[in-house]
């Protein structure tokens, strides 16, 4: 239980830096932000311990791929930034990471067997 209330509070963490750092001059940091690997190391600790250091190897790999999907994302984002409504742009930004991690997810399935 309290494991659970830690992640809680980090993730909490997280949206109060981004929301404090929106607000300043470096407000560009933000998008950096979500890029720190919070999840990534709460991840990490739970497959090694399930699963060992041979699974944490693939999930390594497959985060490396799943950068793919969000460059995807932040193209389609500066794109149309200026050319549709916020909710538009995020709204299509979202639909092309879901679409680019469907065929991640399709390829690494099709190529690990």
């Amino acid at each position: 239980m309290w494991a659970l209330f830690l992640k809680c509070i980090l993730g909490a963490a997280v949206v109060l830096l981004i929301s404090i750092l929106s607000k300043s001059k470096a407000f560009y940091i933000a998008g950096l932000v979500p890029l720190f690997p919070t999840f990534a190391l709460i991840a990490h600790v739970i497959v090694f311990q399930q699963q060992g250091a041979a699974a944490l190897q693939k999930t390594a790999l497959f985060g490396l791929w799943s950068l793919i999907p969000y460059a995807i994302y932040l193209v389609v984002v500066y794109v149309l930034a200026t050319r549709l409504s916020l909710w538009s742009c995020l709204g299509v930004a979202t639909l092309s990471w879901i679409g680019a991690a469907a065929v991640l997810i399709y390829a690494w399935q099709y190529l690990q067997s």
